[in-house]
């Protein structure tokens, strides 16, 4: 059998290690995953009600349109229905986007160290990938117009940015709007923006009026935590909705997914409850780095990257051992680890296995 060429070499998207496999082949009994800044403190009760009462319909196929949650989402985003698509978590919009406009040689621009499910799509597509570095952490916005050209057909700004949980202000991201060409998509991706405390942090759903060329990108996954149930969503203008809607799979949603994101969506208090919890958790874990002499970028969403001034693979294998779970391998970074903000009790033991773990490269050296 003769696969596209361009996805033979294509490296597999690795997730944070789930915890039954570090269980098992370490032989611990208790382990806490801080690797892939899922919510801690899971979903909220109300979102757990909706999902057993929903168990009496698996076998009826979903609503494909998801006309419910649409309509609910809409009203709370002051958008229209014809606005918003959803999908099998945002990763799944990343990837329609790609199918629905992407031909072979057409350019993308994205930072060198960002969510790696841009590239990944791209180059499924045959698309080259135009990757800016970043600058001190953050998107260098003045080098990604710089690299536009008359292939360029889409830009991808992870705001705040996955790894390294850096914002772009409102300013600088109006002022790059303002001067990308009308026919090249910018795609906004905003998974952790419900994080966001920065006051200079901008709204992207209040941008799509004035650019036509913007997909905002958002998730359940996240501060919702429904990270198991996949959704996710995208707002545009009804055009590029429509033109992804059509290569879009029937029924990539499901009936579980649907009602548990409507529940989500109606409790706030809880939204706000977990967003001042991580708020704090920041602080404290801020506190220990800088106890420990250890640098870190400032953190805007659910993870802080961090400088543990060794190597990443050895420091993660040594907080592996000890029953912590956190995203190293960052090729740019070759010392930093990305942890995600846990609750107070996971974030002490974390901190306390990192300080052991950065004496033993110590003795090691």
């Amino acid at each position: 059998m003769n696969p596209k060429p361009n996805i033979v070499n294509l490296p597999v998207y690795k997730p944070g290690k789930p915890i039954e496999e570090v269980k098992k082949e370490l032989g611990l009994s208790e382990v806490i995953k801080l690797a892939s800044n899922e919510n801690p403190y899971g979903a909220a009760p109300s979102v757990r009600a909706a999902i057993i009462a929903e168990l009496d319909n698996l076998s009826l196929y979903p609503d494909g349109s998801a006309a419910e949650l649409t309509s609910k989402l809409a009203t709370r985003l002051g958008v229209k229905n014809d606005n918003i698509i959803f999908g099998c978590g945002s990763d799944e919009i990343i990837a329609l986007i790609t199918r629905a406009f992407f031909l072979p040689g057409d350019e993308t621009i994205m930072a060198d160290q960002t969510f790696s499910v841009y590239k990944s799509n791209a180059d499924i597509e045959g698309a080259i990938s135009i990757e800016v570095p970043l600058a001190n952490g953050t998107h260098d916005l003045d080098a990604m117009l710089a690299h536009i050209t008359d292939r360029t057909k889409i830009i991808w700004i992870c705001n705040p940015n996955n790894p390294t949980g850096t914002i772009v202000p409102e300013e600088a991201l109006i002022t790059f709007l303002n001067a990308v060409p009308s026919h090249v998509m910018v795609v906004l991706d905003e998974a952790y923006c419900e994080y966001v405390n920065d006051l200079s942090y901008s709204d992207g759903i209040k941008l799509l009026e004035h650019y036509p060329n913007l997909v905002v990108l958002r998730t359940f996954s996240k501060i919702y935590g429904l990270a198991a149930l996949r959704i996710g969503y995208g707002v545009a203008s009804p055009q590029i909705i429509t033109l992804i809607n059509q290569v879009r799979e029937p029924f990539n949603t499901t009936r579980i997914s649907q009602v548990a994101a409507l529940a989500a969506l109606d409790d706030q208090e809880y939204v706000q409850e977990c967003r001042r919890l991580n708020s704090a958790g920041i602080v404290q874990l801020q506190r220990e780095f800088e106890r420990l002499g250890l640098e870190y970028f400032p953190a805007h969403g659910n993870f802080i990257m961090v400088d543990v001034r060794k190597s990443a693979i050895e420091v993660f294998d040594s907080l592996l051992r000890k029953g912590i779970i956190v995203r190293a391998g960052h090729r740019l970074y070759p010392t930093y680890i990305r942890v995600t903000v846990g609750s107070v009790e996971q974030n002490n033991a974390f901190v306390t296995a990192l300080e052991q773990a950065i004496a033993e490269q110590k003795v090691r050296a």
